[in-house]
């Protein structure tokens, strides 16, 4: 539709309403051409009231007195008057109609539009809310921002403490060689310690062999010089018998004790020798022993403390083991974590801004169809406007035309009312208009003016709102994005 106003005639209300009726497109004309869409006029009645109102005109331009009519020619013009009251009649209950059924689809708009605002009430009011969520999500991450500086800051700590730990693993490694080498030095001395005890015991046994071979020639020797000095005192008993047969006796006693004092002496000191021999010997050998076993005993001792001190270190060392691979485990562990966590806090923001780009793209589709629907509202309410105005015309007309009584002036009244009724629905466009039909147009045209410039300042005024308050929210979005 269009009155003066084809830029509202949107394309949104051709899919909702179809094609709306199509009437003169200029705001100065004010006919509207029903005879081809309504179908309620006829052309005979057009032309009976052409040639009546034509010889009206002739008549009336003729100064001829009102009391010439004929009578027949009343008759016809009322008759022509009500046939005319009739389509007319016919007409104001198709436009009724129409203009309920206008009404009806404005209730609709009406309803669908309150439906539309509470929608993007509720679209404001989430697009308020992941503000909040946007806050509460960024103190979260605040807070966890602060927790993983919290755990980096342990894991330093843990970190210096496994280096120290290593460190003193390190020290205790050293320890542990230094050990190593004296123990394996002790067991080098406790091999040559074992060699000079096995050296030792062997000089003793031999040295002991050495005692009894001595001790047996000893034996040896004193039973041979007991048979000697028996055989000696045999050859002295024999020897003296004979001598003392022979001549005097010599003093072969005191000879014989001489030589086995001698002996005797020989044998003592050989003996006594040999005895102080054997006991220094002895003595030597066993202090020898004594100072090997006592080594040996040190030696032993200092093994086994080093063994114990070994296994501890090796405990301490597995300890400190665990303690560090369980240190790396949770560090790990908490790394991986913690990267699972910022994953997850990224997915859930990626999501947020998916569902924020989402709700701007629906609300900018509501906003789109919002004004689709101002467009259409604004187009209703001109031609509601319009047929407003037609209607008020049609009373005022239909009042002035009824107001005058029956007879000749009725007539001629009903011949005037029917003029400018055809003057008004014909499409012709004449230039010759009434002053009743230029005020009306006047009228209608300066009331779609009114209503046009009223409605798009109106909807200018909204658009210019939702695009303030959608600008703060982008800008918001942007600054948090």
């Amino acid at each position: 539709m269009s009155y003066g106003s084809e830029s509202f005639s949107a394309s949104s209300y051709r899919k909702i309403f179809g094609e709306s009726p199509r009437y003169a497109s200029s705001p100065s004309r004010s006919t509207v051409n029903l005879s081809s869409r309504t179908g309620y006029r006829s052309t005979s009645a057009s032309r009976s009231s052409a040639s009546v109102l034509g010889s009206y005109n002739r008549k009336s331009g003729r100064s001829m007195p009102m009391e010439t009519f004929d009578l027949t020619q009343s008759n016809n013009l009322n008759n022509e008057f009500k046939i005319v009251r009739t389509n007319e009649k016919e007409q104001m209950q198709g436009l009724n109609d129409r203009f309920a059924m206008f009404i009806d689809k404005v209730r609709n708009l009406e309803q669908h539009n309150a439906v539309l605002e509470t929608e993007l009430t509720t679209l404001r009011q989430r697009q308020a809310e992941p503000s909040r969520l946007a806050e509460l999500y960024q103190q979260e991450i605040r807070e966890l921002r602060s927790q993983l500086e919290g755990l980096s800051g342990e894991k330093s700590q843990f970190m210096i403490e496994r280096d120290s730990i290593e460190d003193e693993l390190q020290k205790l490694r050293g320890k542990y060689e230094d050990e190593f080498r004296a123990r394996e030095e002790a067991e080098a001395l406790l091999k040559a310690f074992k060699k000079d005890v096995d050296d030792a015991t062997m000089v003793r046994l031999d040295l002991e062999k050495k005692v009894e071979s001595l001790l047996d020639e000893i034996n040896f020797l004193r039973k041979v010089h007991e048979e000697e000095v028996a055989e000696l005192t045999d050859m002295i008993h024999a020897a003296q018998v004979s001598v003392e047969m022979e001549v005097s006796k010599p003093d072969l006693t005191s000879a014989l004790k001489e030589i086995r004092g001698q002996y005797e002496s020989m044998a003592s000191k050989n003996l006594q020798s040999a005895e102080e021999w054997y006991k220094t010997k002895f003595a030597d050998l066993s202090e020898q022993a004594t100072r090997s076993n006592d080594a040996i005993r040190a030696s032993r001792e200092e093994l086994n403390e080093f063994r114990r001190q070994l296994q501890s270190k090796t405990i301490e060392i597995e300890s400190l083991r665990g303690t560090n691979e369980s240190l790396e485990k949770q560090l790990r562990e908490m790394e991986e974590r913690h990267n699972v966590e910022i994953g997850n806090y990224q997915d859930n923001m990626m999501e947020l801004e998916n569902d924020l780009r989402a709700t701007k793209g629906e609300m900018a589709r509501h906003l789109r169809e919002y004004q689709d629907l101002l467009n259409v509202k604004m187009a209703l309410d001109i031609e509601i406007a319009a047929y407003r105005k037609l209607l008020e015309g049609e009373e005022t007309r239909i009042g002035t035309g009824i107001s005058f009584p029956g007879s000749s002036m009725s007539s001629i009244s009903a011949g005037q009312g029917y003029n400018y009724q055809s003057r008004m629905y014909s499409s012709s466009g004449k230039s010759s208009k009434g002053k009743d039909e230029e005020q009306l147009q006047q009228q209608s045209k300066s009331m779609g003016k009114v209503t046009q410039r009223e409605v798009y300042e109106e909807t200018v005024v909204t658009t210019k709102k939702m695009e303030k308050q959608q600008d703060p929210s982008d800008n918001s979005t942007n600054q948090k994005n």
